[in-house]
């Protein structure tokens, strides 16, 4: 019997741009993939849905993962799921959002607060983090000590409110209660830019401004 490989984390940048309230920005975004030789999750396909399939290979896709619906995370979701037959799912309250970038095609199923997804024998909960979207989730995996936080933690801060569907309290009343509660030591893994922890940021919360996109 050959032993089971150890679940791991696997990187990708992608490069594109992000619109919303009439503005146009040009983003590097970081791509997440949690699995396995066999099977992986991915975590906000964005922009290039032929570097994250050359990524994932010939492994079984358990499920796309958008943490939120803006629309430079989900750009790649349905051509992602046409080529590999896996389900988008999304928080039913980013749904407007979604809506903006596909209107002829809705996500496959929901991620309320509290729901498990598994892979590779690894467990991810999903926790709603409201505030940079009405709808944002992290991804907390306690095996691999990290968390998968899209645009809701930074290295330096929470991500922006400034925008339509945003607001700035909800984002740090998230923060504070649903990834600062988390081990110090856990790794805080963004939607885009560096990684941190959870014990590098909590000091910080009576100065963070408002950054991120």
């Amino acid at each position: 019997m050959t032993a089971q490989l150890p679940t791991r984390i696997e990187h990708l940048v992608t490069s594109g741009t992000f619109s919303l309230d009439g503005g146009t920005w040009e983003v590097d975004n970081n791509v997440w993939l949690v699995g396995d030789d066999h099977e992986v999750l991915v975590i906000d396909p964005a922009h290039d849905a032929d570097a994250v399939a050359a990524l994932i290979g010939d492994r079984r896709v358990v499920a796309i993962v958008c943490t939120h619906a803006h629309d430079d995370h989900v750009n790649a979701a349905p051509a992602l799921a046409d080529r590999t037959g896996a389900p988008i799912l999304l928080n039913e309250a980013d749904r407007p959002l979604w809506d903006r970038t596909h209107p002829d095609r809705a996500p496959d199923g929901p991620l309320p607060d509290g729901h498990r997804l598994t892979v590779a024998g690894t467990e991810l909960t999903v926790l709603h983090t409201p505030g940079h979207a009405p709808g944002a989730v992290c991804l907390y995996a306690p095996a691999l000590g990290t968390v998968f936080t899209g645009d809701t933690l930074f290295a330096g801060g929470p991500g922006a409110t400034g925008r339509s569907f945003s607001d700035f309290p909800t984002i740090v009343r998230s923060i504070t209660d649903r990834l600062l509660t988390l081990p110090p030591e856990t790794v805080v893994r963004t939607g885009h830019g560096d990684s941190t922890t959870i014990g590098g940021e909590a000091p910080q919360l009576a100065d963070w401004p408002a950054r991120g996109h």
